[in-house]
């Protein structure tokens, strides 16, 4: 478990810095990431599905980004690009492309359509983390513009 904190951290820092993220926001960075893996990590040990595990990971993520980003004044991309990586499977895309030129066509198709779910599971961990933000943006402003007899 500690190697898995660990290689998640340094991994979403060090793609932090690549992505020329302010290096004020790295360990940020690397605690964003480091957090979604764990959830997801868990939930994996736990005989819960990829999918679900990485959707649930992945808005865990946009959450905790967007909370850094007010909380820190910096653009949430910053901590979502990030955070993500650790849960990209960039592995089992490149299994999928080593299957399809060895020529095992059954094993490649399925393991690059699980690689296209899980990676559209982490967009949709992101999208409705941010449908759920502004949600709660707009019921605020709504109470707002009541309060004042708008």
């Amino acid at each position: 478990m500690i190697e898995q904190l660990i290689t998640s951290f340094i991994a979403s820092a060090a793609f932090g810095m690549i992505f020329n993220a302010p290096r004020k926001s790295l360990i940020k960075c690397g605690f964003v990431g480091m957090l979604g893996w764990i959830i997801y990590y868990i939930m994996v040990e736990n005989r819960l599905d990829t999918i679900f595990s990485t959707v649930v990971a992945s808005f865990v993520i946009a959450v905790t980004g967007q909370i850094f980003s007010k909380i820190y004044k910096t653009p949430v991309i910053i901590f979502s690009v990030a955070g993500v990586i650790p849960l990209v499977p960039g592995g089992m895309a490149y299994d999928a492309m080593r299957n399809f030129v060895q020529n095992d066509y059954n094993i490649a198709i399925s393991l690059a359509a699980k690689a296209f779910m899980v990676s559209g599971s982490i967009a949709i961990g992101l999208v409705f983390s941010e449908v759920i933000n502004q949600a709660i943006r707009q019921t605020q402003l709504n109470r707002l513009n009541k309060g004042q007899g708008r």
